[in-house]
């Protein structure tokens, strides 16, 4: 089943807001094959975040996971992210185009801190798979 153009610009709840830590960053950092010493965390880093408003978005619209390819991720930054951060991810589904019985959903993910200040963006690419597929 197509998914529903009337999406593009609806913004999903922010995530639960995610307390930032130096082990937190140090496991990330582990994960992707990455040192971390301390300071910033890594530049992929809100992918924790992102990934939870995605999935919040995908049971919303009873999107099913194992449909999706994730085609392209993008981050922008207004500052890095540091141990000590207290952070949400809010998603806006930004288009959605259908080519060949897929949907190809762009969304914007904007992690904002706990004063409400925007800390980076980001954007996604998700290739929904037809129901053929």
């Amino acid at each position: 089943m197509p998914v529903d153009p009337s999406l593009v610009g609806r913004e999903f709840p922010p995530t639960r807001p995610y307390a930032v830590t130096a082990a937190d960053i140090g496991r990330f950092a582990a994960a992707v094959g990455a040192e971390y010493a301390g300071g910033p965390a890594p530049a992929t880093y809100p992918i924790v975040l992102t990934f939870d408003a995605m999935n919040a978005f995908l049971a919303a619209e009873s999107i099913e996971l194992h449909r999706i390819v994730h085609g392209e991720q993008r981050f922008a930054y207004e500052r890095p992210i540091v141990p000590g951060d207290l952070l949400s991810a809010t998603l806006t589904v930004s288009s959605l185009r259908q080519i060949a019985g897929n949907d190809i959903i762009g969304t914007v993910s904007e992690i904002t801190d706990d004063t409400g200040a925007l800390v980076c963006s980001t954007s996604a690419t998700l290739v929904h798979r037809g129901g053929d597929a």
